[in-house]
């Protein structure tokens, strides 16, 4: 598969995402109207705020690799797709088909741990 449409393709994937968490962020603050304001005394108060807050960060998560495929198709476009920015080396078709956003070779990656 070519680099682009792996990352057409992976885009694809997380709107979807991005989709269907919109929606569950959407029930959970629906919810939250829905029950006791009081959330001293309400046992489901905790539980609704931690949901919200759950799937904001994986709202997040989303949008931040939503950047992370643009950046990829840039370097495509530009024709430094596939080189790692730390070395300067290449990156490897097997990460790039596991990470198609990968901007460093394993062994650059593994020095940054």
């Amino acid at each position: 598969m070519e680099a682009r449409d792996r990352l057409e393709a992976e885009r694809a994937r997380v709107l979807r995402r991005l989709g269907n968490l919109t929606e569950d962020f959407d029930a959970v603050v629906a919810a939250s109207r829905d029950t006791n304001a009081d959330d001293e005394h309400d046992p489901e108060g905790a539980t609704i705020a931690f949901e919200r807050s759950q799937v904001s960060a994986l709202v997040q998560q989303a949008r931040h690799h939503l950047a992370e495929i643009d950046a990829a198709v840039r370097r495509v476009e530009a024709g430094s797709y596939g080189t790692c920015e730390a070395c300067g080396g290449s990156i490897g078709a097997e990460r790039l088909e596991a990470r198609p956003v990968a901007r460093t070779c394993i062994r650059c990656a593994g020095a940054r741990r």
